[in-house]
């Protein structure tokens, strides 16, 4: 019986795809690199990255969750706190995706695993730690079960979406530039390098998906370009073939699939998250620039093929996420459920100024970069040192080329058909991207506070082939390769070193003492705490501090005894009058090491630093106070000296001198700065320590910073809890003999108060509230930080004590 060879077409066929494959990564090795260095990259901060200790990945994964355990899509309620928060009003897609990976794990022990630190310091970077968000055990480890399996799981298919664009930002440059496979790897190398971009990959975040799409989007957008001139050159010379994408692959004939593609990946965009939606208006720029590019055709089947093709995206990307937004109208009167969302996260209010917004720029910039964690993992300022200088070589080359395009453009005569003016309108598309979402990301950051340089993220493609096109501008083609691999490798190191260097140690557990440490602590103690806690010792550090200084202080910490409540230690510096003018309360190792997983006998340093405000009043003494409470409850544990001696719920130890600052003609030497008009640089006090219904003489020191027509009231204010007065003086400097309005530029004027505290006052512990308003109106003049963001609308001076006759 003959052999049937029919029956070996299938194997043919499959091997006939393997060659192809195996050929296209041949001609492309470099991306294929990139590629499996980014996805290994990606895995290792997944990895390294503790659960929920990635920008919102504490609130996104809950969504996750709950349409895993069957819950359907959450009802959002401002006046109930619910696990996803604000994250609960974004669009599905992506949560739905890491449910349906996930749902056949069980994860009810989340609420274990979420185990929240209260003393976070969420967004602020700190000297000495405190940065985990929550709190991580032995349910994190690996193997990985139920919830922190989900988690990893989730994590690994946002590497791989992160993978997708970076293969776009290859793909799309290869599509302005074709034949320029150097470029194009430095491109997706810069877009996979970002340490940010590999560590918000590596997370529980729906920018994941969202930025695959946009990226997605622009590939198609720029492909629309090339391959409508393509198609209408063909038309001209139809013995041409259409050509062939960057990959091999034929282009396709313009007409309905292209444009119902492009609608699908708008509408999945728009279903991922609300900020996608701006690629509603670059798809109408870049079919504009389509219909526009072909002059063959006459001007109303221009207008015609662009209103035709544009319905078509909207109608069907509306078709895929217009029942998402229609839900929300319904729900909440909002299409974009923005209302809600702001109503639990927290409007920002006043909205800022144009120099507010300047002044949050270097924050700005170090979180496109990378600012790890609760955006308080920082790398050392070198490192955002390198990277801003590559981006300004970047785009002060890219300016270069544009410049270069215009001259040419308008000095000598181009074809209408020549491929430059096809590349133009190419990096056209790829300018206004970024520009678009730039702006809505400044309004959007006007309404909640939202500076995140990672939310340019949806235009990291754009970004990055834009850079390395500027990049390129500074050599000859021939050494081209070179310094496009350099910016790479550079780049890799840096973002291969990052999860090691900074964000492992920032959750590092203490090193528990050996037998030669715990002898060899400095100053002994032995302060036991109920049986639960001794304080073995302490270190200090510096004996003499200025205001706004820090110092530092070691503690020695062993467990007693097993404990069954979170205890968070608290440590004061005291003056004279026992007032507070430095503390720090945080879990023990600065949040990493609560007392629920102590072990009996265990012995470890903690290192505080205490960091003065620059209000504190001097000269005076500081002592340090520290003790141990309950974080619910606020109760405080006794504390027993080395021989037995009851020393009531703290330890007291260590003198530390507040010295004034000698660089001021003024005491107690201040610069805040009330909106540009007016700054308070000092002040005094005749007394911090006051009877009830007895004066307290207080002394303020302006400068005018700029010209004023209005004339301002100052008000005064001893303020106690909720806000409540118990002194007041409110009048225009000097009694009003010294108007705002008559101020010169830079004239120091001495201002007196007379603050009379009520007879009824509780003894208690005041704050000195100071500022300026219009008495017509009410509004008080803002206070701007150094950057000139907006800090507050008051100024807290030095704390008062009040005491009974």
């Amino acid at each position: 019986m003959p052999f049937d060879h029919a029956h070996d077409k299938p194997f043919d066929c499959a091997h006939d795809k393997l060659s192809s494959l195996v050929e296209i990564v041949q001609q492309h090795r470099a991306i294929t690199l990139i590629l499996i260095s980014f996805i290994i990259l990606g895995t290792v901060y997944s990895v390294v990255t503790p659960l929920f200790e990635a920008s919102d990945e504490l609130w996104h994964y809950p969504f996750v969750q709950h349409l895993a355990d069957g819950g359907g899509l959450p009802v959002q309620d401002p006046r109930i706190e619910q696990p996803w928060r604000q994250e609960g009003s974004q669009p599905p897609l992506y949560y739905a995706l890491g449910a349906l990976a996930t749902f056949w794990i069980d994860t009810s022990n989340l609420t274990e695993v979420r185990w929240l630190n209260p003393h976070a310091d969420i967004g602020v970077e700190t000297a000495d730690g405190n940065l985990n968000m929550v709190v991580h055990s032995e349910r994190e480890s690996f193997p990985y079960r139920g919830t922190a399996l989900a988690v990893h799981i989730v994590r690994f298919l946002s590497v791989l979406m992160g993978a997708g664009t970076v293969l776009c930002t290859y793909l799309i440059a290869l599509e302005v530039f074709p034949e320029q496979k150097t470029l194009a790897a430095g491109a997706a190398a810069f877009n996979a390098f970002v340490p940010m971009f590999p560590f918000i990959s590596g997370s529980v975040n729906n920018d994941n998906l969202t930025i695959l799409f946009c990226s997605l989007t622009l590939l198609l957008l720029i492909r629309l370009v090339r391959s409508r001139a393509a198609f209408h050159s063909r038309r001209s010379r139809p013995s041409e073939p259409m050509p062939n994408d960057q990959l091999g692959f034929r282009i396709w004939d313009l007409g309905f699939g292209h444009c119902a593609l492009l609608g699908l990946v708008i509408g999945l965009g728009a279903l991922s998250k609300a900020s996608a939606l701006g690629l509603i208006p670059l798809t109408a720029l870049g079919l504009a620039f389509s219909a526009w590019r072909i002059r063959a055709e006459s001007v109303s089947r221009r207008i015609a093929w662009f209103f035709g093709s544009f319905v078509t995206v909207l109608a069907i990307s509306s078709a895929i996420a217009g029942w998402w937004y229609m839900r929300n109208w319904l729900l909440y009167r909002d299409p974009l459920g923005l209302n809600t969302f702001v109503a639990i996260v927290g409007p920002r209010l006043p909205q800022p100024t144009l120099r507010q917004l300047l002044g949050e720029w270097e924050g700005f910039v170090k979180t496109f970069w990378g600012l790890f964690g609760g955006v308080n993992v920082a790398m050392e300022p070198a490192a955002y040192w390198v990277l801003n200088a590559l981006a300004i070589l970047g785009l002060v080359g890219l300016m270069i080329d544009l410049g270069r395009a215009l001259v040419t453009r308008f000095t000598f005569q181009v074809s209408r058909d020549d491929s430059s003016l096809t590349t133009r309108y190419s990096l056209l598309t790829l300018l206004t991207w970024p520009i678009i979402l730039f702006l809505a990301l400044i309004r959007w950051t006007t309404i909640t506070k939202a500076s995140q340089g990672r939310l340019m993220f949806p235009a990291i493609s754009a970004i990055s082939v834009l850079l390395a096109l500027g990049w390129s501008q500074w050599v000859p083609r021939r050494y081209e390769k070179w310094l496009l691999g350099i910016v790479g490798g550079l780049m890799l190191v840096l973002a291969a070193i990052a999860p090691f260097r900074y964000i492992a140690p920032a959750y590092a557990k203490p090193v528990l003492l050996s037998e030669a440490e715990l002898e060899g602590i400095p100053d002994r103690l032995d302060v036991t705490f109920e049986g639960k806690a001794r304080l073995l010792g302490y270190e200090a550090g510096n004996e003499e501090i200025k205001p706004g200084e820090s110092v530092e202080v070691t503690l020695y910490w062993q467990s007693l005894a097993e404990i069954d409540r979170d205890y968070t230690v608290f440590v004061h510096l005291l003056d004279e009058n026992d007032l507070v003018i430095a503390q720090r309360d945080t879990y023990p190792g600065l949040g990493t090491y609560p007392t629920r997983l102590w072990r009996v006998g265990d012995a470890f340093a903690d290192r505080y630093v205490l960091t003065l405000s620059p209000t504190v009043f001097a000269p005076c003494t500081g002592r340090f106070e520290v003790g141990l409470y309950d974080f619910a409850s606020g109760e405080r544990l006794v504390a027993t000296g080395p021989d037995r001696q009851s020393l009531g719920d703290n330890v007291r130890f260590h003198q530390v001198a507040v010295l004034p600052r000698e660089d001021s003609p003024v005491p107690n030497p201040v610069d805040f700065d009330f909106e540009g008009r007016v700054a308070l640089v000092g002040y005094n006090l005749d007394k911090r320590t006051a009877r009830q219904g007895e004066t307290i003489h207080l002394t303020l020191y302006w400068r005018a910073l700029g010209e004023m027509e209005e004339d301002y009231t100052v008000f005064t204010h001893v303020l106690g809890e909720e806000d409540r007065l118990w002194a007041q003086v409110d009048s225009q400097p000097q009694g009003g003999v010294a108007p705002t309005s008559s101020w010169q530029v830079g004239q120091m004027v001495e201002d007196h108060y007379d603050l009379v505290t009520k007879p009824d006052t509780p003894p208690d512990v005041y704050d000195i509230e100071v500022g300026l308003y219009l008495a017509a109106t009410g509004g008080r003049l803002g206070v701007l930080d150094e950057g000139g963001r907006l800090r507050d609308n008051r100024v807290l001076l030095s704390k008062v004590r009040v005491v009974s006759p």
